[in-house]
């Protein structure tokens, strides 16, 4: 038994995301048999359509580019303590923002137009969540709440912009006019919508690594997110703080919306987004809220998206499956760690004063 609680409390992150993704895989596959479905036939689709060639691949790219751009925008939150559940809707103010500024024709290179686009879908973003963040500083109101509240004020916002004043001529669909080439991400291969976006997305990842461990400011917000009271009796400002947080926190949201409507659609279509901010929380849960394991964390759950499209196309298993895989991550994820703190740290603490209590008899 304390061989045990010694194995669960030294267990690092890298090793609790690897048990949790092959227990969801594992018991998902039950499920599927449970249910009547062959579960090898269906892992032996998303692999396919995951990994199976260049074109899998890169789809498997594709998907993963959004997914690495919202768990990154989950992950700065939380650094802070702060729950952005409303990151669904900073993507969906970004992307339209970022429709109007690329359809523009201000006659700039693309030099300037691309990064103008860029900067304010990223702008929209951070002051949609920034909003939040100050109402919480200043009122008092819960971030969840509001968040959750902000996501249907944006999307339906953009429906309505996109239907009554941004639609484009002639469409039969709700959806913005194509944003300029000048304002367009270059592909990095011809007939593949993989952009420079999965670069741009892999440097936040990165930057954001940086900017906690190395910066002033990265420090005093996970000193905040640690333990608020003792951060602001040595000083730190937390409320300004948490509101910054939660502008950069949406600010990538908004980026995740702009690379998307610029480099994937090229345009903004209402729908286009499938759950992306939702699932930015199951990325940033296996990545054990580290930014840069947001990376690999944002493929494997692209792999899942991409997998899915040749399971529904071959099979006659339900997609949903998927997301069945993706709800156990999470669990799996969240359950070890409570079970480490209850039972790991509580329990060893038991153990060793009871052994204290025995020598001093």
């Amino acid at each position: 038994m304390k061989k045990f609680m010694i194995f669960i409390r030294n267990m690092n992150s890298v090793v609790l995301a690897i048990v949790s993704l092959t227990l969801a895989v594992l018991i998902s596959g039950v499920i599927m048999a449970l249910c009547g479905y062959n579960p090898f036939e269906a892992f032996g689709a998303i692999l396919v359509g995951a990994f199976g060639d260049k074109r899998a691949i890169l789809q498997t790219l594709t998907q993963a580019t959004p997914l690495i751009f919202t768990g990154l925008a989950y992950t700065f939150a939380r650094k802070a303590s702060l729950i952005n559940l409303g990151i669904e809707g900073q993507l969906y103010a970004g992307a339209m923002v970022t429709a109007v500024v690329g359809v523009m024709d201000f006659g700039m290179p693309m030099a300037i137009h691309l990064p103008l686009a860029l900067g304010a879908g990223i702008l929209a973003g951070g002051l949609f969540a920034g909003l939040v963040g100050f109402l919480k500083v200043k009122f008092g109101s819960n971030e969840v709440i509001a968040t959750i509240m902000f996501n249907k004020v944006a999307t339906c916002l953009v429906a309505y912009l996109v239907n009554y004043h941004f639609l484009a001529e002639g469409s039969g669909s709700a959806q913005t006019e194509k944003v300029l080439e000048t304002a367009m991400l270059p592909r990095l291969f011809a007939k593949y919508q993989l952009t420079i976006a999965i670069i741009i997305a892999v440097g936040a990842c990165i930057l954001v690594k940086y900017f906690f461990e190395k910066t002033v400011v990265g420090y005093e917000i996970r000193a905040v997110g640690q333990n608020q009271l003792a951060a602001e009796t040595a000083g730190i400002k937390a409320g300004k703080l948490m509101i910054l947080t939660m502008f950069i926190s949406g600010a990538i949201g908004g980026l995740a919306g702009a690379t998307h409507v610029l480099g994937v659609d090229r345009r903004l279509m209402i729908g286009f987004s499938p759950g992306y901010g939702f699932d930015g929380i199951a990325v940033s849960a296996l990545a054990a809220e580290n930014p840069v394991g947001v990376i690999l964390s944002g493929i494997v759950f692209g792999a899942l998206r991409a997998g899915s499209m040749v399971l529904n196309r071959t099979t006659s298993i339900p997609t949903e499956f998927t997301n069945v895989i993706q709800a156990l991550v999470v669990l799996f994820v969240a359950a070890p760690l409570l079970v480490k703190e209850m039972l790991g740290v509580n329990l060893m603490k038991k153990l060793e004063a009871g052994k204290e209590e025995a020598a001093d008899e």
